[in-house]
């Protein structure tokens, strides 16, 4: 059509582009500004060729040159093609088409559901029957780890009970052990305390006391020897020491004398309530000081006992008094209170603790003239001492004491015993005074 005939103008008359300007200029430099005009501005080609209807002749066109016939077919090949665009629009409408299709079928099947298919019985029985069976593995499984475990229990329990045991049995061992060191330990610690107790009782010579027995062995030695010691005559004056004590021990132990001695004259003429052993049964009533004149057992308390347990008189209780008529009247220097030693004794919280003595002249009845009024003298006061010898004598402490033949002895306490005190032995030491008036009023 247009691009046919332009297409045929061209290839029928080749012409170059100067001949498109109107104006024949030969010279083609001054025809640049006409081409850069041309370049510029677009150039609308129409096709020259008389329609089909008009009657013109073929030599009547004007010729067109090539170059105006290909910037002419230019812009048409540029364009896309119809069947491209049809193609285009085909494939578009087939699309929206094919969605159209699919909302139309999920519509209706959304209107129209399926009904389930039925199951199969026979599948179903089946598949139960395998949840069945993995439910009894499990079952079975947990049963063999649940024996399993109580199996390491009991285990774990009797091997942590004998460990227990054998802790137990090593625990008591090492205790018994240990108890038994420590009972080995307290009976040293009791020796050590009697050893103590001992060395505490012991009658240590003082300074004056060894200077004195330095002086007697230098007299012993004589003056020839000097200060020089010979160890014979040293084992001599020890043992003449030692048969001194001896005779001593044989002359009533502490070689003093005594005047409330029973059998030289001395009597009880008083005391507090006696302990009636015969009474109360039981092991006291055994002891020689039960039952019996209680007139001839107080006689006891001044007579010797030999150190023999129960040869004592007892009185009721935890305090009493005893008096004692002398043998004649003296001015006294010492009491002597002796108890059952601490090592034969079957019990020494009966022995008193606490005592006074006092004493007073009293004369006989018969007397002429008669007697002054009694004054009574509190002679001294002490303490008897466990841990100390079973035989102990207290100095006299008051001063300007005169002629007494009466002496009471009141304790006031013992050593643990609430039923009754045990008198052994009591003793009175002096010497007898100068006037023979006073001497002689005792028989």
């Amino acid at each position: 059509m247009a691009s046919a005939s332009l297409s045929g103008a061209a290839a029928a008359n080749p012409v170059t582009p100067l001949a498109l300007d109107p104006s024949p200029n030969p010279n083609p430099i001054a025809s640049r500004p006409a081409a850069a005009a041309l370049r510029k501005r677009p150039v609308l080609l129409l096709d020259q060729r008389p329609h089909p209807s008009t009657p013109t002749s073929r030599a009547a066109t004007p010729a067109v040159p090539v170059s105006q016939a290909r910037r002419k077919r230019a812009p048409s090949s540029s364009g896309r093609p119809r069947w491209l665009t049809l193609l285009s629009v085909a494939t578009k409408n087939a699309a929206l088409l094919a969605v159209l299709i699919y909302l139309g079928d999920q519509a209706w099947r959304w209107a129209h559901p399926v009904p389930l298919a039925p199951l199969d019985q026979a599948a179903l029985e089946g598949f139960n029957a395998r949840v069945d069976d993995v439910e009894a593995s499990l079952v079975r499984a947990f049963r063999g780890l649940q024996l399993q475990l109580e199996a390491v229990d009991r285990k774990i329990d009797g091997e942590v009970g004998a460990a227990r045991g054998d802790l137990a049995a090593l625990l008591e061992e090492k205790r018994l052990a240990l108890e038994g060191q420590l009972n080995l330990l307290d009976a040293r610690s009791d020796e050590l305390n009697d050893a103590l107790g001992g060395i505490k009782g012991m009658e240590f010579l003082r300074k004056d006391e060894f200077e004195a027995f330095l002086g007697e062995i230098k007299e012993s030695l004589g003056s020839d020897s000097g200060s020089e010691v010979d160890l014979d005559q040293v084992r001599a004056l020890a043992r003449e020491i030692v048969m001194r004590e001896i005779e001593k021990h044989a002359a009533d132990g502490i070689a003093r004398v005594d005047y409330a001695l029973g059998s030289a004259g001395g009597r009880v003429v008083r005391y507090s309530e006696a302990y009636d052993a015969g009474k109360r049964g039981g092991l006291l009533s055994a002891l020689p000081f039960g039952g019996g004149d209680n007139a001839d057992q107080s006689q006891k308390m001044i007579q010797p006992s030999f150190g023999e347990p129960g040869q004592c008189f007892p009185l009721k209780g935890s305090s009493g008094f005893v008096e004692i008529q002398l043998r004649k009247g003296i001015i006294p220097d010492a009491i002597t209170l002796e108890h059952v030693s601490k090592d034969v004794a079957y019990d020494m919280s009966t022995a008193p603790k606490d005592c006074q003595i006092s004493g007073w002249y009293q004369g006989a009845p018969t007397e002429t003239p008669p007697s002054p009024a009694a004054k009574v003298y509190a002679l001294t006061e002490f303490t008897y001492d466990l841990a100390k010898s079973n035989v102990q004598t207290f100095e006299i402490t008051t001063p300007d004491v005169g002629v007494v033949n009466m002496v009471r002895l009141d304790f006031t306490s013992n050593h643990g015993s609430s039923l009754l005190t045990c008198i052994y032995r009591i003793r009175v030491h002096g010497h007898e005074a100068v006037t023979p008036r006073i001497a002689s009023s005792l028989p």
